[in-house]
C-alpha cells in the first residue's frame, strides 16, 4: 500500500472521529495508527490548512459551523434560539448597561426584552437596534462604523473606539464556537478582536450557545471558557460538554431555566 494511500486513509478516519467524538488527540491517533505523534501532528496541520479541522493543543476539533449572514441565520432553529433567549433575558436587570453583541440568539434576546424594562442597551448590530428602538424603556446606544456584512455588525476601528468609552455591567457575547479547551472563537479576525475588547471592558459575560457550536472551534480566539460568567445552553446539550464547561468554572444554565 502506498504512503499516499495510507495518508488519505488516516485523514478519512480522523475526519470520521471528529464527527463522532467531537475532538481527536494526537497521542491516541498515534497509538491507533502505529505512527509517531509528529506524523499525526503533521496530518492535523495539513487537514487544518485544507479547512477540515481546527488545530488545538494536543489534537484537533471540528470547525465551527459556517457563518451565513446574520439575516439568513435568524430563520434557522428559531424555537431553540427562543428557548435560549427566555433563559437569558432575565439577566438584563433594571438600571443596568448591557452590551448585546451580534448573533441570531442575541437577536432573539432583544426581541424578548420587555418594552418597559429600564435599561441601557448598547449594540453594534443594526438588526438588534431595530428590534429595540420602539421599546420606550430602553435607552439604546448604537455603536458605529463600517458594517461587516458577514458578521452583521460594526466591528472595526471606529466601533472599537466607541466601546473603549463604555464599561457595561453585562456583555451578552455572540460566538462561532465554544469548547472547554479552545474557549470561545470567531471566524473573522476583526470580529474576534472586537469581541475580546468588549468582553475585557464588561463586568460580567454571558453567552447563549446552540448545540451545533459546542465542541467546535473557529480560527480566531476570543476568550477562555473560564472568563465566561454564565453559559446558557440548550436543554438537550450533551452532558460531557455541560460537565466540561462547569469544570472550567463557569455557571451553566440550561435553556429551560434550571442549572444542571
Amino acid at each position: 500500500m502506498s504512503t499516499d494511500l495510507l495518508l488519505r486513509e488516516r485523514k478519512t478516519i480522523i475526519q470520521e472521529r471528529l464527527k463522532v467524538d467531537g475532538r481527536v488527540l494526537a497521542a491516541d491517533l498515534a497509538a491507533e495508527f502505529r505512527v509517531s505523534e509528529d506524523t499525526i501532528r503533521r496530518d492535523l496541520r495539513e487537514m487544518a490548512a485544507a479547512g477540515l479541522c481546527e488545530r488545538v493543543y494536543g489534537g484537533a476539533l471540528p470547525l465551527a459551523p459556517s457563518s451565513l449572514p446574520l439575516s439568513q441565520r435568524v430563520a434557522m432553529a428559531p424555537e431553540r434560539k427562543a428557548a435560549l433567549a427566555r433563559a437569558s433575558v432575565g439577566f438584563i436587570v433594571p438600571g443596568s448597561t448591557v452590551f448585546l453583541d451580534a448573533g441570531s440568539a442575541n437577536l432573539a434576546i432583544a426581541q424578548l426584552i420587555a418594552p418597559d424594562r429600564k435599561a441601557t442597551i448598547v449594540t453594534n448590530t443594526p438588526l438588534i437596534a431595530a428590534a429595540l428602538m420602539e421599546k420606550p424603556g430602553i435607552d439604546l446606544i448604537l455603536v458605529g462604523g463600517p458594517l461587516n456584512r458577514a458578521v452583521g455588525a460594526a466591528v472595526g476601528a471606529r466601533a472599537q473606539r466607541d466601546i473603549e468609552q463604555l464599561r457595561p455591567d453585562l456583555c451578552i457575547l455572540g460566538t462561532c464556537g465554544a469548547d472547554a479547551d479552545a474557549g470561545l472563537t470567531a471566524i473573522y479576525f476583526e470580529d474576534a478582536e472586537f469581541k475580546r475588547l468588549v468582553a475585557s471592558r464588561s463586568r460580567a459575560l454571558l453567552v447563549a450557545v446552540t448545540n451545533d457550536k459546542l465542541g467546535t472551534a473557529a480560527s480566531h480566539a476570543v476568550v477562555g471558557i473560564d472568563d465566561v460568567t454564565t453559559l446558557v445552553l440548550e436543554a438537550d446539550a450533551p452532558a460531557p460538554y455541560v460537565a466540561a464547561f462547569k469544570a472550567a468554572g463557569t455557571t451553566v444554565i440550561m435553556a429551560e431555566g434550571s442549572e444542571r
